[in-house]
């Protein structure tokens, strides 16, 4: 049987990200064993800048708007909590990593989770403690938190950052078949990354 991967450059803090990874999984999820994903870090905030605004950062949230109304999508709701903004965008990615070491369910609780948590629930993604309660929820094992810290989890997020630029990436989320070199950026609709995983399982068929 033929398979198909998907390469997904994401951040946790982009709203089109969301929208896209609820597209792909649905893919996945409708092809078991034929489409699979692989998610790789992508950083909008790569470094802790100077604490922004709470109240600029509400009405920047009035933009996820726009993604929230769009059919097949996340779930948004236009930040109301007194915690936040997020420093930057490393801190949601050592966890995904950490949790992508327990196994692909775990993973898939985390990426979703986080996503969920920071759109849907208005928490603060960047804050440890936040991070530490969210694992909890996920049910995932409380000693494997820690491996969030090993420097060898930072390399992996910074090398997928990098190699983003070198293949082009200017936006994301941003999407590649493993092995073709074209990108798609954006959150496109899932009928076009149904048809393209389509056709990429039917070339594999006659190959």
């Amino acid at each position: 049987m033929s398979r198909v991967r998907f390469i997904v450059f994401s951040d946790y803090l982009c709203p089109w990200c969301y929208n896209g990874s609820v597209r792909l999984q649905r893919l996945a999820d409708a092809k078991p064993g034929r489409v699979e994903l692989e998610w790789r870090s992508y950083l909008l905030r790569p470094h802790p800048g100077a604490r922004r605004d709470l109240e600029k950062f509400r009405v920047y949230t009035r933009s996820w708007l726009r993604p929230a109304a769009e059919a097949d999508g996340g779930t948004f709701q236009v930040w109301t909590g007194d915690r936040g903004p997020p420093s930057h965008s490393v801190p949601p990615h050592l966890v995904a990593k950490a949790a992508a070491r327990l196994g692909p369910d775990a993973f898939r609780r985390a990426h979703e989770g986080l996503l969920r948590a920071y759109f849907a629930e208005n928490r603060d993604i960047s804050d440890d403690d936040t991070l530490r309660a969210l694992w909890a929820e996920w049910e995932l094992p409380a000693e494997a938190y820690e491996t969030r810290r090993e420097p060898a989890l930072l390399e992996q997020v910074m090398d997928e950052y990098n190699q983003a630029f070198e293949l082009g990436v200017t936006g994301v989320p941003a999407v590649l078949l493993e092995g073709n070199p074209a990108l798609i950026v954006g959150a496109q609709p899932f009928a076009l990354y149904e048809r393209w995983a389509e056709r990429a399982l039917a070339a594999a068929e006659i190959a």
